[in-house]
């Protein structure tokens, strides 16, 4: 009776859990983007203040709630010797964002480079990619 319980409370209430795979070169504005949308999705989050963001060793882990879904991000540090490691996580995601500095010229050809391999990456074959040019704003 428990589990026949315990199937329906999970029927009613839980959510379903998508991975969202953030990935770029280092100091692309990953973790920006990151704070922002979970500023502007989940009402009672504050923020953190942009200025005090720090190069992401590793990995963080934003949560924004959509209603019936929550979307869970991993943003991945983006440093060549963390690049590696990527692959790793590419089995639980169920898309990737992945961000390049619109204003630093001079690494395009690196990001190209880091994105050519997730896009050849035979795990991430049905997973939808989204490609965001960043820091649109700031005047070069």
């Amino acid at each position: 009776m428990y589990m026949l319980l315990l199937g329906l409370y999970k029927y009613m209430f839980q959510k379903d859990e998508y991975c969202i795979l953030i990935l770029g070169l280092d100091n692309d504005g990953k973790t920006a983007f990151l704070e922002q949308s979970k500023t502007r999705c989940n009402k009672n989050y504050k923020g953190m203040n942009l200025s005090k963001i720090t190069t992401t060793v590793g990995l963080s882990i934003g949560t924004v709630d959509m209603g019936k879904a929550c979307l869970m991000f991993w943003d991945l540090g983006g440093q060549e010797e963390l690049q590696s490691l990527w692959d790793k996580y590419y089995a639980e995601g169920h898309g990737v964002i992945y961000v390049i500095d619109s204003t630093d010229e001079e690494r395009l050809s690196e990001s190209k480079e880091a994105f050519e391999k997730v896009v050849w990456s035979e795990a991430l074959d049905s997973v939808p990619i989204l490609v965001l040019a960043n820091k649109q704003d700031v005047e070069t």
